[in-house]
C-alpha cells in the first residue's frame, strides 16, 4: 500500500511524494536520530511496501540541544510533543538515538521521554521503541538498567530463538533466517529467566542477545536493533567513524566481500515482517 508524510524534512524537500490513501492507519516518529532526513526516508520506503496504508507524523524533542540539525527547520516542520497532546494515534514508533554512552538521566531530553510514555499511554493504541529508545523504556518500565559494552555490537546478527507463540512472529516460520541490524555501546542487563512483570523476549540471538521484547499490559514493543536500516546505512556509520579516527571494527556478517565495499543486504524480509505483524497488532486492537 502507501505510506504518506504527514510533516517533515522528506515532503517538504519533495523527496518523498505523498499517494492517495483510505482509511490510514496514523503512527506519530519521535526521531532521535541526527540523521533526519535519511531517517524519515528508511521508515517511509519500509511502510510504503506493508499491506496496510500508513501516515507517518514526526516528532523532535523540543528539550535537545541540537548539533546536526537546523533547529528552526525542526521548529516549522516537524511537531513537539505539546503540540501533538491532544491528539490520538494508532500507534508510536521512537527511534535509536546516539547516545549510548550517558546515564539516561543525563541524556537532556530524558525528562520529555517519560512525560511522552505517560502521554502515549492514553493517547497511543501501541508503542514500538528501538535500539537506545528500547532499552529507555525498559528503564522507565521495569526499572531494567543498561551497561556498557566492551565493544560496539556492530554489524547484522542471526536469531537463534524464536517465541512462536507472539503475534509478532506470525510467518516467520517460513524464512529461514532471521536478521538485524545492530549498532549500539550499551545494552540492557536482563536476566531471561527472570523478567519482570509480563515482560516476553520473542526474538533472542547467542551473539547479540535479546533482538525483540514485548510487554502487553504495557502494549509496548523493544526492539533493540535498528530494523528499519537501509542497505548502506551501516557501511556510511563505518567510515564515518574512520573518517574521525575512532577506533572500530568492520561491522561483521555485513560485507559480503574482502574489499569492505560489497553489502550483503540480508535483514529486508525480515524488516518487512516485523513491522507488518506490529500494523497487524494495531489492526487488531481498532477492530
Amino acid at each position: 500500500m502507501t505510506a504518506n508524510a504527514a510533516n517533515g524534512l522528506a515532503i517538504t524537500r519533495q523527496i518523498w511524494h505523498n499517494q492517495p490513501q483510505k482509511h490510514p492507519i496514523h503512527l506519530v516518529i519521535l526521531n532521535l536520530m541526527p540523521t533526519k532526513v535519511t531517517t524519515e526516508l528508511q521508515f517511509l520506503k519500509c511502510f510504503n511496501d506493508l499491506k496496510q496504508d500508513v501516515t507517518l507524523t514526526f516528532l523532535y524533542p523540543q528539550s535537545h540541544h541540537f548539533k546536526n540539525s537546523s533547529l528552526d527547520e525542526l521548529e516549522e516542520y516537524y511537531f513537539n510533543l505539546h503540540q501533538v497532546s491532544n491528539q490520538d494515534f494508532d500507534g508510536l514508533i521512537v527511534t535509536g538515538a546516539p547516545v549510548e554512552k550517558l546515564a539516561f538521566t543525563q541524556v537532556d531530553y530524558w525528562l520529555e521521554f517519560n512525560r511522552l510514555i505517560t502521554w502515549a499511554t492514553h493517547h497511543v493504541r501501541e508503542a514500538l521503541f528501538e535500539c537506545w529508545a528500547a532499552q529507555a523504556s525498559l528503564f522507565v518500565d521495569f526499572k531494567i538498567p543498561k551497561k556498557q559494552l566492551r565493544n560496539k555490537l556492530f554489524g547484522i546478527f542471526t536469531a537463534t530463538n524464536i517465541n512462536p507463540h507472539s503475534r509478532l512472529t506470525q510467518n516467520f516460520a517460513i524464512k529461514k533466517h532471521i536478521k538485524m541490524p545492530q549498532s549500539r555501546y550499551s545494552t540492557s542487563i536482563l536476566d531471561q529467566h527472570h523478567l519482570p512483570g509480563d515482560l516476553k523476549v520473542i526474538i533472542d540471538s547467542q551473539e547479540a542477545g535479546p533482538m525483540i521484547l514485548r510487554s502487553a499490559s504495557h502494549h509496548h514493543t523493544y526492539i533493540t536493533g535498528h530494523p528499519e536500516y537501509d542497505d548502506d546505512t551501516l557501511a556510511q556509520e563505518y567510515y564515518r567513524d574512520q573518517q574521525k579516527q575512532i577506533t572500530i571494527n568492520p561491522p561483521q556478517h555485513y560485507f559480503s566481500d574482502q574489499t569492505i565495499k560489497q553489502v550483503d543486504y540480508s535483514w529486508q524480509a525480515t524488516s518487512h515482517l516485523i513491522y507488518q505483524n506490529w500494523l497487524n497488532i494495531i489492526e487488531h486492537a481498532t477492530a
